[in-house]
């Protein structure tokens, strides 16, 4: 058989569009805007992968969902597949998902106990840390196996605050230089236990038809809020409705280096700790009197306080926010298509009742039946139609600007500034630009 009948090598095409230069890429993010490429740009969507997603601090678990010897959860580092476990000494991996054999995923359950990983296609064994452990019928390779060199590959991993974060790059800094001021955000963010360890709990898992950094910029965008979440501020009571009209309020944006941001949306509830002698809330009227038959009065406000959930939003660049009561994971798909997981936070061994409390309210605006989610994806997912129309069209990111002053973390501006967006996209530019 001739197999230049079958395919003829020198028809094919191989010529592609050349990939842009630092210079082109760093031209399309202004100090006041951003170029509608960045949402649909395919070429561009393949160098974040290998750029940020590759090269970056990446969020992948909270120690929560692997709380013991042999839990394990599975996720994606940009679009590479993951498994985050805990092995028999207590230490943590994030192991490429993918047999040194052929490639095939060694799991593909989203969580789980275990005691080893074994390749369904041919039986390759891999220990907990990823050591190889076993083949099946080795007498076939002679001595021409290295199991030594073919355990599954194993990513830097490190931990701040219960948040486990992994990376590619082995050159990079420290996870904890790498988060700078926003360490002290995440401190007190997990002040949401109210004295118990914090737990996940089960996701919220959607896609929208939309580029993931239109999400990215949506957890510290408080302009749009009185605007898309009409409806669901006319399903709550007066006293919330009040408290989340802070869009006039004292609240502030401010960039804290490396891409990260936070939005200050509600001051009084920033640090859950303080300010424990302020009135309960109406809505928390009965929960509290409920609280009291077991708990003193001090760890009853400290409760009622946590439910409520903190008063900002924390993005940590590039895919994870600590959103005043959950945490939102975004994991980009394709240029044009992106996965959100919402997972509240709950109190571990704290009350039932407090719990319960929690999740309501997360299921009222971030469940797939609530009012926030269906009302953000449709923005989203216009932004993203509307992102193709034009060929020199700008992407406006400078509300605020004409107010932002420096602070001893980075740059500040009022509550419904664009700051963290711009901080996000520097850091965009950074890394997309960055040589070798």
């Amino acid at each position: 058989m001739n197999c230049d009948n079958i395919i003829n090598i020198k028809n094919i095409d191989t010529t592609a569009p050349a990939v842009p230069d630092c210079a082109e890429i760093a031209a399309l993010v202004q100090h006041d805007r951003v170029h509608t490429s960045l949402y649909n740009s395919e070429q561009l969507f393949q160098l974040e992968l290998d750029r940020i997603f590759s090269k970056t601090w990446v969020w992948v678990a909270h120690a929560s969902e692997i709380p013991e010897t042999g839990s394990f959860k599975t996720t994606e580092i940009g679009t590479q597949p993951v498994i985050v476990v805990r092995d028999r000494k207590g230490t943590v991996h994030t192991l490429l998902n993918r047999c040194r054999h052929r490639a095939a995923t060694v799991c593909e359950h989203r969580s789980g106990k275990t005691n080893s990983f074994v390749c369904p296609y041919h039986g390759w064994g891999y220990a907990l840390d990823g050591t190889l452990r076993g083949v099946p019928h080795p007498e076939s390779y002679a001595d021409q196996l290295e199991k030594g060199e073919l355990g599954l590959v194993s990513l830097r991993t490190e931990q701040y605050a219960g948040m486990i974060f992994a990376t590619f790059n082995e050159q990079i800094e420290p996870l904890e230089d790498f988060l700078g001021a926003a360490k002290k955000w995440m401190d007190l963010f997990m002040k949401q236990g109210a004295g118990f360890p914090i737990k996940t709990g089960p996701a919220h898992r959607f896609r929208f038809p939309g580029n993931w950094k239109i999400q990215l910029e949506n957890t510290t965008d408080g302009y749009h809020f009185p605007v898309v979440h009409r409806s669901f501020l006319s399903s709550v009571d007066k006293q919330t409705e009040e408290m989340l009209n802070f869009v006039d309020g004292s609240g502030y944006v401010e960039d804290l280096g490396n891409g990260h941001s936070v939005m200050v949306m509600i001051p009084e509830l920033v640090d859950l700790d303080a300010n424990l002698d302020a009135p309960i809330p109406e809505r928390f009227s009965e929960l509290a009197d409920a609280l009291r038959l077991e708990h003193d009065e001090q760890q009853v406000r400290r409760i009622v306080r946590a439910v409520g959930g903190s008063g900002f939003n924390l993005n940590i660049f590039p895919n994870i926010a600590c959103s005043m009561a959950f945490f939102r994971v975004l994991q980009p798909v394709s240029v044009k298509e992106t996965e959100i997981h919402h997972a509240v936070i709950m109190m571990d061994g704290g009350p039932e009742i407090a719990n319960q409390a929690r999740l309501r309210l997360h299921e009222h605006f971030q469940g797939p039946m609530g009012f926030g989610t269906p009302d953000d994806s449709e923005a989203w997912e216009r932004v993203q139609r509307g992102a193709t129309s034009g060929n020199d069209l700008w992407i406006m990111l400078n509300r605020g600007l004409a107010g932002e002053y420096r602070t001893d973390d980075g740059l500040r501006s009022d509550v419904s500034a664009e700051t963290g967006m711009r901080a996000a996209y520097q850091m965009w530019k950074k890394l997309m630009t960055e040589a070798e």
